[in-house]
């Protein structure tokens, strides 16, 4: 999922809600900066400044996402109300996205103003967890859209092992400043020297160009009931 990307350029990605395997589940994506990025040079020095958020960063990372998709269609149908929201979203990331720190795949760039959770091939989100947020934070009325929606992300995730970007965002104040650009650039480098195809769902339809100026492709539609559209995006290996 994703918030807005840098004035289509960065964002909360899209990949919000994640499935990677059957049943229910919710997923689908810093340098070290002084002021706000400028041009040019600066924008270069911030890429090569990007690294792995360690376990003390992990935190504020998290919340760095939760800001970014605090105007996400998928993510605020899921908790309309702020103090829903502000409480269930935390806990969604660190159980949809969570374990790319213990791999060393939460990218950082920006002073903590941008961050993207990305899961190796064979790594999964924390399904559990993911399945007790839904079913004590999710509205009645929503929860078999949910369920379908669900069920749909399972359906469309490559089959071969690929690169998942489950969470990709950039603080709001820090939108446009290019820093999601260079998080997506520095993963995807990975992806192509390894040969890996990587996928993604995007919940925000204005990310969509976004994602298919790094070489996604549309591959699907998701959506039920009254959901907001997901969008499944393969991006093979340049």
């Amino acid at each position: 999922m994703k918030q807005k990307l840098d004035a289509v350029d960065e964002t909360s990605i899209g990949a919000l809600f994640c499935a990677r395997s059957k049943g229910l589940v919710v997923r689908s994506s810093f340098a070290t900066l002084t002021p706000r990025l400028r041009l040019g040079t600066d924008i270069m020095t911030a890429e090569t400044d990007i690294k792995s958020a360690h376990a003390k960063m992990q935190a504020t990372t998290v919340w760095t996402l939760v800001l970014g998709f605090a105007a996400d269609p998928l993510a605020r149908w899921s908790w309309p109300a702020p103090d829903q929201y502000l409480t269930s979203m935390p806990q969604f990331v660190e159980a949809c996205g969570g374990r790319a720190f213990e791999h060393g795949t939460a990218y950082v760039t920006g002073g903590g103003h941008a961050a993207a959770l990305w899961l190796p091939p064979g790594v999964q989100q924390n399904e559990v967890a993911l399945d007790a947020i839904m079913a004590h934070s999710l509205r009645p009325e929503i929860s078999e859209d949910m369920a379908q929606l669900r069920l749909g992300m399972t359906e469309h995730h490559p089959p071969e092992p690929h690169w998942y970007l489950p969470l990709i965002a950039t603080d709001p104040n820090w939108v446009g400043q290019g820093l999601g650009t260079l998080l997506m650039k520095h993963a995807l480098r990975r992806c192509d020297s390894e040969g890996t195809a990587a996928y993604l769902e995007s919940s925000n339809p204005e990310n969509i160009p976004f994602y298919q100026r790094h070489g996604f492709k549309v591959i699907g539609e998701i959506q039920h009931g009254n959901s907001p559209r997901l969008t499944p995006m393969l991006r093979t290996a340049h």
